[in-house]
C-alpha cells in the first residue's frame, strides 16, 4: 500500500519564555490518517505547541510545514487546510448558532451548507439552541458548538486542545467515535488531552511532554 502524504511535518522547535524553556529540539511528523495525542501533566507545554503547530505562536527555533507549505497564520492555503479548536472561541455576540455555522461553510465553499450546517448541529446535539446566541448557551453546549466549527468546514489537520473539557461521559464517547472516523477517511489529527479513553481510542500514537512550565 502507497505511504500516506506528509500532512504536518514539525522540525526542531524550540519555544522558551525568559529563562524557562517550555519545549526545545522537539520534531513531529503526521501523515494523512495518523492521531497523535500530546500527553503529560499541566504545565507540560502541551497548549504552547499546539499554539506554535497552528502559528498561533512562534517557537524561537525550527521549522513547521503543513502539506509541504511553511506555517504563516495569514496563509490562505493553510486557513483552508487547517482547522482547529485551541481556545474557546470569541463568537460573534449578534450571530445564532446556525448563522455561525452557516457562515462557515458558505465562506469555505461547502456545496449544500444547509445540509452540512443541519447535519452537524444533529450530530453536536444543538438543534433545539440552533437559533440562540452564543452567550446563552452553557459551557458544555458552547464547547459543541467550537467542535461543530471545525467538522461544518473542509480540513486536512485538525488541531484540538483537550477538546473533551466539559463534555458530560456521552459527549466525550461521542467525540472519540466522531476523531476515530474522521481519522479513519483519512484525516491527520493533533491534540491534547488528559482523557484516557479519548487517547486509546482516537490515537494512532502517543507523544508525552515533559514538565516544563507554559
Amino acid at each position: 500500500m502507497a505511504k500516506r502524504s506528509v500532512v504536518l511535518k514539525a522540525s526542531g522547535l524550540k519555544r522558551a519564555f525568559g529563562p524557562v524553556t517550555i519545549f526545545e529540539k522537539f520534531s513531529l511528523e503526521v501523515r494523512a490518517g495518523e492521531a497523535v495525542a500530546l500527553t503529560g501533566r499541566n504545565g507540560a507545554g502541551k497548549s504552547t505547541l499546539l499554539r506554535c503547530l497552528i502559528g498561533a505562536d512562534r517557537p524561537d527555533e525550527g521549522t513547521i510545514e503543513v502539506c509541504g507549505n511553511p506555517m504563516s497564520e495569514t496563509s490562505a492555503q493553510i486557513r483552508r487546510d487547517v482547522a482547529t479548536v485551541i481556545d474557546d472561541l470569541d463568537f460573534f455576540p449578534d450571530l445564532s448558532v446556525v448563522e455561525h455555522l452557516d457562515l462557515l461553510a458558505r465562506a469555505h465553499g461547502i456545496a449544500e451548507p444547509d445540509e452540512a450546517v443541519d447535519e452537524v448541529l444533529e450530530e453536536v446535539q444543538l438543534i433545539p439552541q440552533s437559533g440562540q446566541l452564543p452567550g446563552t448557551l452553557s459551557s458544555g453546549q458552547r464547547r459543541r458548538l467550537a467542535l461543530a466549527t471545525a467538522f461544518v468546514r473542509p480540513r486536512r489537520l485538525l488541531v484540538l486542545d483537550e477538546p473533551e473539557q466539559r463534555l458530560d461521559v456521552e459527549g466525550v464517547n461521542w467525540l472519540a467515535q466522531r476523531l476515530k472516523s474522521e481519522r479513519e477517511k483519512g484525516l491527520a489529527i493533533v491534540f491534547a488531552s488528559h482523557e484516557p479513553s479519548l487517547v486509546q481510542t482516537v490515537a494512532t500514537r502517543e507523544v508525552k511532554l515533559g514538565a516544563s512550565r507554559e
